[in-house]
C-alpha cells in the first residue's frame, strides 16, 4: 500500500483509561504508512498528554465530535480518510480494504459492518439490525466506521457542525453522490451504553431519537436526551 494513502482520525474526550489500548490497536495501521490522528476535544485527565508521551499524532480542537472530525480532516494529507470512534476497533487489514475500495473511483465512500461487544444477549441482534438496516437505507452511523475519499468529503462540505446525528445527515449528503460499500468484514465496538443503561431502555431511545431528528427537531435537543 502507498504511503499515506489513508488518515484514520480518532475524536477522543476524556479517554485515558482506554487510551493506551487504542494506540496499540493502531500502531500497524502507523507502521505500515498510514496516518493516524487523534484530536482530543479538550480532555481533563490527561488523555491528550497520554497519546503523546505514547509516541501518537495528536491535535485539539473545540469539543464535539464533528468538530473534532473536521479538524482532524483538515490536519491530514491522505487522499482517503477513515473515521474512528474511541471505542470501536477495526479487523486487521482495514487499511488494505478501504484503500482498495475507495481507489476504484474518485468520488466512494462506505462502512463495515458491527459487532458490539457487551453483557447482553440482545447485542448479537442489534447489530444484525443495524447493519441491515444501512444496507437497505445506504445510511451509517459512526460506529460502523465511515470511510470516503477526501473529494468526496470535501464536496459534501465535511461534517453537519451539530451535537448529535452528524454520521446520519453526512450520510445522506454522501449517497447522493454514491452508493456506498458496505463491508461485511466487522468492526468491534462496545455495548456499554445498552450494558449500563439497560439494552431495551436504549434501543428505544435511539428509535425515538431518529423519529424526531427525522421530523425536524433539532440535534441540539435530541442531545440533551441522549446524554
Amino acid at each position: 500500500m502507498t504511503s499515506r494513502n489513508l488518515a484514520i482520525i480518532v475524536p477522543v474526550l476524556n479517554e485515558v483509561n482506554a487510551i493506551h489500548d487504542l494506540i496499540n490497536h493502531l500502531k500497524p495501521y502507523a507502521e505500515r504508512g498510514n496516518e493516524v490522528l487523534f484530536v482530543d476535544g479538550g480532555s481533563r485527565d490527561g488523555t491528550a498528554a497520554a497519546i503523546q508521551s505514547a509516541g501518537g499524532r495528536v491535535i485539539t480542537s473545540a469539543a464535539g465530535r464533528a468538530k473534532q472530525m473536521n479538524a482532524g480532516a483538515r490536519s491530514t494529507s491522505s487522499q482517503y480518510l477513515a473515521f474512528l470512534h474511541a471505542d470501536t476497533r477495526l479487523p486487521s487489514n482495514a487499511d488494505h480494504i478501504m484503500v482498495a475500495l475507495l481507489s476504484q473511483k474518485t468520488l466512494a465512500w462506505g462502512r463495515f459492518d458491527v459487532k458490539i461487544e457487551g453483557q447482553s444477549r440482545l447485542l448479537p441482534i442489534i447489530a444484525f439490525m443495524m447493519n441491515w438496516r444501512s444496507r437497505l437505507t445506504h445510511i451509517a452511523t459512526g460506529d460502523q466506521v465511515l470511510f470516503m475519499s477526501r473529494s468526496l468529503f470535501e464536496i459534501v462540505g465535511c461534517f453537519p457542525d451539530q451535537p448529535l446525528m452528524e454520521d446520519i445527515e453526512i450520510s445522506k449528503q454522501l449517497k447522493q453522490c454514491a452508493p456506498p460499500y458496505c463491508v461485511k468484514h466487522k468492526v468491534t465496538t462496545s455495548g456499554r451504553r445498552w450494558d449500563s443503561r439497560g439494552s431495551w431502555k436504549t434501543i428505544v431511545l435511539m428509535w425515538k431519537l431518529r423519529w424526531s431528528y427525522w421530523r425536524g427537531e433539532s440535534p441540539e435537543t435530541l442531545a440533551e436526551q441522549y446524554r
